[in-house]
């Protein structure tokens, strides 16, 4: 029974402590602003760099098919992931039919 009341008089004296709320507490003051600071994902287009960068690759045969589309190709076909992650397939891009990579960044490069 002494350990209840103990309790109760700790729990009392705590919330006694803190105050009454009144309606003019809003909690802690947050910063916002109108646009985003930074960029949670990298959203630079990598179409068009220097090379293909082997490396573990994430994307499934259908993303990689949608990374080359999105680069301006058509009949994306025969597309197979390397030992070295890159995707490579064909594809046609202005009516010609050439050969093409998919790395891990997304970079899609003809060869």
């Amino acid at each position: 029974m002494l350990k209840t009341l103990s309790t109760v008089a700790v729990a009392a004296a705590l919330l006694a402590a803190c105050g009454p709320k009144t309606d003019d507490t809003a909690g802690p003051a947050v910063s916002t602003s109108e646009a985003p600071r930074n960029e949670a994902v990298d959203t630079t287009p990598t179409t068009g760099d220097a090379a293909t960068t082997p490396g573990a690759n994430s994307f499934t045969e259908a993303q990689a098919k949608g990374a080359i589309e999105s680069a301006g190709y058509t009949d994306v076909s025969d597309l197979k992931q390397g030992e070295d992650g890159v995707w490579m397939g064909m594809a046609k891009k202005d009516g010609k039919e050439t050969s093409v990579t998919v790395d891990y960044k997304g970079s899609v490069q003809p060869m």
